[in-house]
């Protein structure tokens, strides 16, 4: 589900047992860890030496408008004046810390900018995106405006292909029993999963409060540091770093890195104070969620429609609790007061007949159905990710999912450049790829909107498309655009005839055997956030790992093992994968073996996504 933007209105209504911790001191020095050593798999490599961390939670002060600052490439730039900037708000291919006049100030020679970056939202996006760069090996700090985590319940789950990054980092597990989806569709019109060759089933009913939890624990594990009260104001940019400068618990506050990715919503402080524009279109109507107990709603997990193009959504959350969603066509797109739950409440009643006025609600939310694309996810030294890039309304968890997948995409490629490993040219894959991935949430958003939220003139269309999807191929393709397992990158590879599976995500399920006869899935091998360049034994025509490349890159020699009565085509006997999961080269499918361009082709692609081989003394 989206995040609101920036005229939701959200409130708990019970008081939080959010537990906080006291407030911290500005971080002290420390260096960065080294980068991973060279190795061939045999077990994975140990997490990240932890750092400390904790979180303040205080009221985040006042809100600046939002600047950005520039400064020319000049020699003596540090006692030049600053030139401020005033900015005001505003075909995908598929797949088969010191003081200084009352402000801290972090200099860059106590913070070793160069191997760092700020994150500014600490949302399911930005948690995850943490992560990543840390396993990477860089140093990374995420800020958040709000004193505490929220609570607040918001998207009820993920998609398939988030439940796969989770399972390769070693996350999915870590959640305990968790619900999966049985009943696909695509703006209310029924998708039959069951008749599909693949899986596409998302997680359902795990509220986001409980992902951020996980992903909280999993990144402070990492020795990642969440500074909490701190909300973003401004940017000054110099060539090489760019500072962010807050208002925190202790009033003004600034800190500086190589990079700063804004993943603090739908209405972002800093896309506007970079300047980044996010066209897309207006809020037209309003919507009421809420989290109630104390009544027994009947099951509407798909949503029902109402006459007159108005929609109710119910499903049970567990615990006696149940998420109910209206989609009231009469509510505007702002309120004039707070909201409160007896406006939930009519408003369910107007919908269905059915009075909750009984109910107790622990959360209350207004959102719109505004929407927006930013137009560059990279603008120098400032990169965007969720719903800063994309927001879109809330719509069965699609923002939060594509979040997270701009997270698994650039979080080892900032590491990578960070630690030298790669030059700053990869980041600008990251707006290549996942660009268009926004563009089509956007349209696939509306295009759902339209086919739920109108009334019967649109019924005619709504059953041209149930016919449509009876067929398996149009059936996989709408469900892939909702699971996120059809996408597909653009490898840059040059085959006249690539591989099928070449951009596509591996399945992280799919099992390999080991040369010691030790079983093993893509998932566990992919758990350290590395490279994997993964070959049959004993194949002549294998493309073994350059020396070059085994400091960044893990090599690992295992057989394909099938699971019994499986269907899938035979992997190729070379496989390069990427850490987010995706396959960067194999051989191309002409049905023969050239060794000598099949080296190139390798070292080509290592160079591409890895960078260039190490020399060696």
């Amino acid at each position: 589900m989206a995040v609101p933007s920036a005229d939701t209105t959200c409130s708990i209504t019970t008081p939080s047992t959010s537990k906080t911790t006291p407030r911290i001191q500005p971080p002290q020095p420390s260096n960065p860890p080294a980068p991973p050593s060279t190795r061939t798999r045999t077990a994975h490599r140990a997490a990240p030496p932890a750092r400390s961390t904790a979180e303040t939670p205080h009221s985040h002060g006042r809100t600046r408008p939002a600047t950005l600052t520039k400064n020319p490439p000049h020699p003596a730039r540090r006692s030049t004046p600053h030139r401020s900037i005033h900015v005001t708000p505003n075909r995908i291919d598929r797949c088969p810390q010191s003081r200084t006049s009352g402000r801290i100030h972090f200099t860059r020679e106590s913070r070793n900018v160069e191997n760092r970056v700020i994150i500014v939202g600490a949302g399911p996006v930005g948690l995850m995106l943490a992560g990543e760069i840390r396993l990477g090996g860089a140093d990374v700090v995420v800020y958040d405006k709000l004193p505490a985590p929220s609570g607040e319940s918001r998207a009820l789950g993920f998609t398939k292909r988030v439940a796969e990054i989770f399972d390769q980092r070693g996350l999915l597990s870590r959640l305990g029993t968790i619900r999966w989806g049985q009943n696909g569709h695509f703006g209310g019109v029924g998708i039959d999963l069951s008749a599909l060759a693949e899986n596409h089933r998302g997680v359902l009913g795990l509220p986001q409060s409980r992902t951020e939890e996980l992903l909280t624990e999993w990144i402070t594990g990492l020795g990642v540091t969440i500074r909490r009260g701190y909300a973003a104001t401004r940017l000054t940019e110099d060539p090489d770093h760019v500072t962010v400068h807050f208002d925190g618990p202790e009033g003004a506050f600034e800190d500086t890195a190589a990079y700063v990715v804004g993943c603090d919503g739908g209405g972002s402080t800093i896309r506007t104070a970079a300047g980044i524009k996010a066209p897309g279109w207006e809020a037209t109507r309003g919507m009421f969620m809420a989290d109630i107990t104390g009544a027994e709603v009947g099951q509407r997990p798909t949503g029902q429609r109402i006459p007159g193009g108005n929609m109710i959504l119910s499903v049970s959350l567990g615990d006696g609790y149940y998420r109910i969603l209206i989609h009231d066509k009469s509510l505007p797109p702002r309120l004039e007061r707070p909201l409160t739950y007896e406006d939930v409440a009519d408003a369910w009643q107007r919908m269905t007949g059915e009075s909750l006025h009984h109910a107790q609600a622990r959360w209350i939310c207004h959102f719109d159905n505004a929407a927006g694309l930013a137009t560059h996810y990279r603008k120098d030294r400032v990169l965007l990710a969720g719903d800063a890039a994309h927001h879109t309304p809330p719509l069965a968890g699609w923002g939060l999912s594509a979040g997270i997948q701009d997270a698994a995409n650039l979080g080892w490629k900032l590491a990578a450049v960070l630690g030298g490993r790669a030059p700053e040219t990869l980041l600008d894959s990251y707006h290549a790829e996942r660009h268009p991935i926004g563009q089509q949430l956007l349209r696939d958003t509306h295009a759902a909107s339209t086919l739920y939220l109108t009334g019967d003139e649109l019924e005619p269309l709504r059953a041209t498309l149930r016919e449509l999807l009876a067929y398996p191929e149009a059936a996989h393709h709408l469900a892939g655009h909702v699971s996120g397992l059809t996408v597909r990158y653009d490898m840059e590879t040059g085959q006249e005839q690539p591989h099928p599976l070449l951009g596509c995500r591996i399945d992280p399920g799919t099992e390999f055997t080991l040369e010691d006869g030790t079983r093993t899935r893509i998932a566990e091998l992919l758990l350290d956030g590395r490279p994997l360049h993964l070959t049959a034994p004993g194949s002549a025509s294998a493309q073994q790992l350059p020396d070059g490349w085994a400091d960044r890159v893990t090599a690992v020699s295992a057989t394909h093992t099938p699971g019994e009565g499986s269907s899938a085509a035979p992997l190729p006997e070379t496989l390069l994968i990427r850490p987010d999961g995706y396959l960067a080269w194999a051989p191309p499918a002409t049905g023969t073996t050239d060794g000598q361009a099949d080296a190139e082709g390798l070292g080509r692609a290592l160079t591409r996504w890895f960078g260039p081989a190490s020399v060696r003394a």
